[in-house]
């Protein structure tokens, strides 16, 4: 089962969702059920535990199997309208006759739904502390919820909650802007109003169009459409990609190049071939050189003064991309941040040391903490004093603060994203 590997062997979402889909043949309507049961069931992994401990005894005698069962059964009681309450409990009970060792399992799964049907959705205004109901309610851990409402206020904090539950919608980036408006329609998209370059539409498996074989458009979010425009190429420069798998940024900053390269470093195999695929479907391997390295050394690797422009998107927590992969909340810790930012400033230190006067240094995070993004930038800025900020700017004022683009999920239903500049100076 997905959820069996996800929830208990802390395999990833996704991952485990597309591992499952490649290896059976689903019709597309059972495709996207799967797809919503999964993703559904793990983003409300808290608020389905807390209901479901009101109809059982002693979740730790239960085998795994058959408590993810009664999580993924109550997600769809109370969450897939257009499945009939009688059909879900058929479902389990078949599924826990199919799976179960011992008997009495079927009988068991089939008691907790019906009593669960009778008694009602248990109300979360019973709880008493705030923090906990709204763990509770937008199935967060406490940590989290209190580490979001202390940094953006708690009615902005409320909202961004709500969002998480939202479905993810669809974006691309149409690779030649002479054709925005021709895929536009062929796509039946609407125009991001983050991303110039970037379509949108609520749902739509973009990969398997003709369109993207062709190479003509390609998936990304529009927050991450955001970052190659900062580096204003001209098509002449020498660019390093400190962190760049799977590519999806690389090869955006390819496309502004005529005579420049990009150096794009990682530190894995499978991951350099990612980009490498990018680039190759893209057209675009002429003007991309990949190398395997760890970007805390790049200072070792390459002289003084080797590339006139920086990408460094980070390794970070990814809490930005919640909606997307729901698992995200729950297999971090508050303390991750502080590992992670020594890494990130690593990073920057290191690479720092290759740009030429002038230069700049683009920074991007996929996630939505300060101690990762603005209180990243400050710390090298105070240990180098060669370096300056550049305030970036963007149509969307909303999206703009201290000169740093900072963007949340509630804002316009996209992953949450950080980008900020820096310039050497001498």
């Amino acid at each position: 089962m997905v959820l069996e590997s996800v929830l208990n062997e802390g395999a990833y979402s996704n991952i485990a969702l597309n591992n499952y889909l490649k290896k059976y043949r689903l019709s597309l309507a059972d495709k996207k059920l799967l797809t919503e049961i999964v993703y559904g069931t793990v983003a409300r992994k808290i608020s389905l535990e807390w209901y479901a401990a009101h109809f059982i005894k002693d979740r730790e005698q239960l085998e795994p199997w058959l408590y993810h069962l009664l999580l993924l059964s109550l997600y769809q009681l109370l969450y897939l309208d257009h499945i009939p309450d009688h059909a879900v409990v058929d479902d389990a009970v078949e599924l826990a006759k199919w799976k179960g060792k011992h008997r009495g399992q079927d009988k068991w799964i089939n008691a907790v739904l019906r009593s669960f049907l009778r008694a009602g959705t248990p109300d979360t205004a019973s709880i008493k502390r705030q923090n906990k109901r709204l763990s509770i309610d937008y199935s967060l851990p406490v940590w989290l919820v209190r580490k979001l409402i202390n940094q953006f206020g708690e009615e902005r904090a409320i909202n961004l909650f709500k969002s998480l539950l939202e479905r993810s919608k669809s974006s691309i980036r149409v690779t030649d802007p002479s054709r925005l408006e021709e895929i536009q329609q062929e796509t039946k998209t609407k125009r991001s109003v983050l991303s110039p370059v970037g379509l949108v539409k609520a749902s739509g498996h973009f990969a398997s169009s003709p369109l993207f074989d062709a190479g003509l458009i390609t998936i990304q979010d529009e927050t991450s459409q955001l970052v190659a425009p900062t580096l204003a190429i001209r098509g002449d420069e020498t660019i390093l990609d400190a962190c760049a798998a799977p590519g999806g940024k690389t090869v955006h900053m390819a496309s502004y190049l005529t005579s420049g390269s990009i150096v794009a470093l990682d530190l894995y195999d499978h991951k350099l071939k990612l980009i490498e695929d990018n680039a190759q479907r893209l057209g675009l391997t002429d003007k991309i050189t990949t190398q395997k390295a760890d970007a805390r050394q790049a200072h070792h690797l390459f002289p003084a003064d080797s590339f006139d422009k920086i990408l460094v998107d980070a390794p970070c927590s990814g809490f930005g991309l919640m909606r997307r992969k729901p698992d995200i909340r729950y297999n971090k810790e508050g303390q991750d941040l502080e590992k992670l930012q020594s890494i990130q400033l690593a990073i920057l230190d290191s690479v720092c040391q290759t740009i030429r006067k002038g230069g700049i240094i683009t920074y991007s995070t996929c996630t939505i903490f300060e101690e990762e993004n603005q209180m990243v930038l400050q710390q090298f800025l105070d240990r180098h004093p060669n370096f300056e900020q550049v305030k970036l700017n963007h149509t969307q004022a909303d999206i703009v603060k201290d000169g740093y683009l900072v963007v949340t999920p509630e804002q316009y239903q996209t992953d949450g994203f950080f980008i900020g500049q820096v310039r050497r100076l001498s």
